[in-house]
């Protein structure tokens, strides 16, 4: 019986094995077929009126409960508002609250979308306007996110108020792009912190020396590569690694720091993540609010434009989506080897 388990654990960690290598090349190769399809014909950007949509609501509501004359008497009047909205007749120009989305994964994809927004935002910005960011993330790769909150900086170089609003997580990188808004709001369970940083991968060696297998790397420059997957790791790797986590973890709280300074860093900054209701009392949001009350709240008084970009998605790229997906789990942890995560 011993034997047999002994086969099978060999067995099933020489699938492992196999099946990390083939994720992790899957992964590129969905990366690269992405990085194809950036500019394709059928790219377009959606823009929507969110207070007619609010109103669509409120107004299914109010057409079961009024009577016949006050339906007809608000049908008139909502055709009327919609024919001098046309005409250019309305009194005064309006702010406008431009709505962003944001849903993060994590190589934080969504920021290929959300460049394009923030590009459409700014040629036609102006005074009086704002910004509304929804944001989810329970962040990802150092990179990616660092590309998404420099995005967002964009608005604060040009004088255009950024407010982030958290309806359920942002964590992390999630984090690091929420800061740089002027104004945070969170749900009261919405999930909100984390400022720290992880590494980690698998280590293969010891197994493939047991199956007699030679791993080589070969690199110029001492510490070109620090932990590998195949090879056998060193303890000054170790601390090379480690020390390249500090100075990341380093370089996150300072971004934090120059961007929400009212901030307690030694009390906020150990990785830990907190709800809604206590990250208010630590200053890690402004206030306890959901997007949709936000929204709601201007609704009297500003244009609220929503913008989403749609790229044109070629089969190759759906199938890729498609994979990823169905990896779930198992290519997250692949992926995971690609870099250091803001964790």
């Amino acid at each position: 019986m011993s034997a047999f388990l002994t086969e099978y654990g060999l067995f099933l960690a020489k699938t492992l094995t196999v099946l990390a290598a083939v994720l992790v090349v899957l992964a590129a190769a969905m990366t690269a077929i992405r990085e194809q399809s950036v500019h394709r014909r059928g790219d377009r950007l959606e823009v929507h009126d969110l207070n007619e949509r609010f109103r669509g609501l409120a107004d299914s509501v109010r057409d079961t409960l009024l009577s016949d004359a006050a339906r007809k008497a608000l049908h008139k009047q909502r055709r009327k508002q919609a024919k001098a909205r046309r005409k250019g007749d309305t009194p005064t120009r309006r702010p406008r609250l431009f709505v962003l989305n944001f849903r993060g994964d994590l190589h934080a994809h969504a920021v290929d979308e959300l460049r394009e927004e923030i590009s459409a935002v700014l040629q036609v910005a102006e005074s009086g306007d704002e910004v509304l960011l929804r944001l989810e993330s329970e962040g990802g790769l150092v990179h990616a996110y660092g590309l998404g909150a420099s995005q967002l900086a964009r608005f604060k170089q040009r004088g255009i108020p950024l407010t982030v609003a958290v309806d359920k997580v942002a964590a992390s990188g999630g984090y690091l792009m929420a800061c740089v808004a002027d104004r945070i709001i969170a749900a009261p369970f919405a999930v909100i912190g984390s400022i720290g940083v992880v590494g980690q991968l698998p280590n293969f060696n010891r197994l493939l020396r047991r199956m007699d297998i030679d791993y080589e790397l070969h690199t110029a420059g001492e510490f070109k590569r620090t932990l590998t997957l195949f090879g056998e790791n060193t303890e000054a790797a170790r601390a090379k690694f480690r020390e390249e986590l500090e100075e990341t973890h380093a370089l996150f709280k300072q971004f934090v720091a120059e961007h929400r300074p009212q901030l307690d860093l030694a009390r906020v900054a150990t990785g830990e993540h907190w709800f809604g209701a206590r990250a208010l009392a630590l200053k890690l949001v402004d206030a306890l609010q959901t997007s949709d009350d936000y929204l709601l709240q201007k609704i009297d008084e500003a244009d609220l434009v929503e913008l989403r970009f749609r790229r044109h998605r070629t089969l190759s790229d759906r199938l890729a989506r498609g994979l990823i997906r169905l990896g779930g789990g198992l290519l997250r942890g692949a992926q995971d080897m690609a870099g250091t995560r803001w964790r």
